[in-house]
């Protein structure tokens, strides 16, 4: 088996041991930082998949931005951890059989779907493309997008500032 192979199973059992982390335990404090490792591991599989802007994206939005939102969200609120969960088997049973479903699911379309093996791709950075596309070819709609960006933030900054009496 290849270097590449082994290390992509690595970050693909890191994605899924993560996730598992987060959906199983009863902490959720572990439960925000699981998600940590589950985001830097789709980040790695965005890597190998040669898309080295969306990784970078996704490093940055969501393991700078969402990750931390959340864990100052938890740590910041009082009590969390005291929460007592009073029917800890409601929805094991329906659980089960739409996780059964699933697995069924796919396992039918692994063993039913001709699989082509795909040429070697060269490795190419695509971040240049993307900004030379923004740049040129959808100019307009990204200055409109930063112009909706703007009305938001302005949006949110009048909702959030407090009335001041005169």
């Amino acid at each position: 088996m290849e270097v590449g192979t082994v290390v992509f199973y690595l970050i693909a059992l890191l994605v899924v041991a993560s996730a598992a982390m987060v959906a199983f335990s009863h902490n959720i404090i572990y439960s925000a930082f699981s998600l940590l490792g589950t985001f830097a591991g789709v980040a790695g599989i965005y890597v190998f998949l040669g898309a080295d802007f969306v990784a970078a994206v996704q490093l940055l939005i969501y393991v700078g931005g969402i990750l931390v939102l959340i864990l100052f969200a938890v740590m910041l609120t009082h009590r969390i951890t005291d929460v007592q969960i009073t029917n800890r088997s409601a929805g094991v049973v329906p659980g089960l059989i739409i996780v059964g479903l699933l697995f069924w699911l796919l396992y039918e379309t692994i063993t039913t779907t001709p699989w082509a093996k795909a040429k070697e791709i060269a490795y190419a950075a695509t971040s240049a493309k993307i900004g030379d596309q923004f740049l040129q070819s959808y100019l307009l709609p990204f200055e409109l997008a930063s112009i909706v960006l703007l009305a938001a933030l302005i949006g949110a900054v009048v909702l959030a500032r407090k009335e001041m009496k005169g």
